[in-house]
């Protein structure tokens, strides 16, 4: 039982958001063959954005880890509604990540390992994945940072 990411979500305490809604005229996520993508997710809680400015001005790095790691349980709830169970998914192959970052802030990787830590806990070894990491000093919402994931059905 506790090999399924629904489990692991419980041992953790955590439970999955209710999916936000899209911003735009996009969807909140696409499946194309048995690849699976989500659009950008924020670090919303009880439909309020709770993370709004710069890292390195208004947050600091730990922070940001925070942040990124709530967004990515809004992805993770993303994935959910779009396969139904968590464990069809067979790999989280990337994460992408796009931070509100201050010029004088260069420690954001260190934010961004609060998504890539909580796939590895979610999803154990499905959840390894390549990342990158954007910079944006102007963000939708002054979010302080969005969150994308890519996996395969």
């Amino acid at each position: 039982m506790m090999n399924t990411p629904e489990s692991r979500l419980v041992a953790a305490g955590l439970e999955l958001p209710e999916v936000a809604a899209a911003l735009g005229n996009y969807e909140p996520y696409s499946i194309v063959g048995s690849q699976l993508m989500t659009s950008g997710q924020f670090p919303y809680l009880q439909g309020k954005l709770l993370y709004q400015g710069q890292l390195g001005a208004d947050y600091t790095v730990s922070e940001g880890y925070a942040a990124c790691r709530l967004a990515t349980l809004n992805a993770i709830a993303q994935l959910k509604q779009a396969c139904g169970e968590l464990s069809r998914i067979k790999q989280i192959y990337r994460l992408e990540g796009v931070l509100n970052v201050h010029q004088s802030c260069i420690e954001h990787p260190k934010a961004l390992d609060g998504a890539s830590d909580l796939l590895l806990e979610i999803f154990g070894e499905a959840g390894r994945h390549s990342r990158m990491i954007w910079t944006n000093p102007v963000m939708p919402l002054n979010s302080l940072c969005l969150v994308y994931l890519f996996a395969e059905l």
